[in-house]
């Protein structure tokens, strides 16, 4: 069992965490996951119960393990996210603020996939037991962590 090792892909990404400056690199997501085609998303490595996830700084040779409670967010290109576009077509968008802890603001739009009569931001906020949610911008995903919001507001 010495050699087992899961087959991963690599995402580029940008990671900010609770102390130091934003970093370039990249993660690994798992080639493969029951729940659906393709490769796990960023957002579902992030969601597993896991406390740390594999992070190479661009131009490192090394990998570093990442605790995701000092996680404050993971960008990612918006091309490799692999929206669904039957689900966008049913979800709602609302646009949104988000401020987090270092004083950083991200504008962009939630998708909600909540029952009409709890479509609302906060709803949005509060509906899942997940760690992290994804604010979705022109250019990219950012995968933010709950724990690092001070608050939220609603752009609409």
């Amino acid at each position: 069992m010495a050699g087992f090792t899961l087959p991963r892909v690599s995402v580029p990404a940008r990671l900010m965490l609770t102390e130091g400056e934003p970093r370039l690199g990249e993660v690994y997501v798992m080639e493969r996951v029951p729940q659906h085609t393709g490769p796990e998303t960023p957002l579902e490595m992030l969601n597993r119960p896991d406390g740390f996830f594999a992070f190479r700084a661009a131009g490192a040779a090394q990998v570093l393990l990442v605790t995701k409670a000092r996680t404050i967010s993971l960008s990612v290109p918006r091309n490799l996210t692999g929206e669904d576009p039957a689900r966008l077509s049913a979800a709602k968008l609302v646009a949104l603020t988000v401020t987090l802890s270092g004083d950083t603001d991200i504008t962009g739009w939630a998708t909600l996939e909540l029952p009409e009569y709890h479509s609302r931001l906060l709803d949005y906020l509060n509906a899942s037991p997940d760690p992290f949610f994804a604010v979705t911008t022109a250019e990219e995903v950012h995968f933010v962590n709950r724990a690092h919001v001070l608050y939220a507001r609603p752009e609409d």
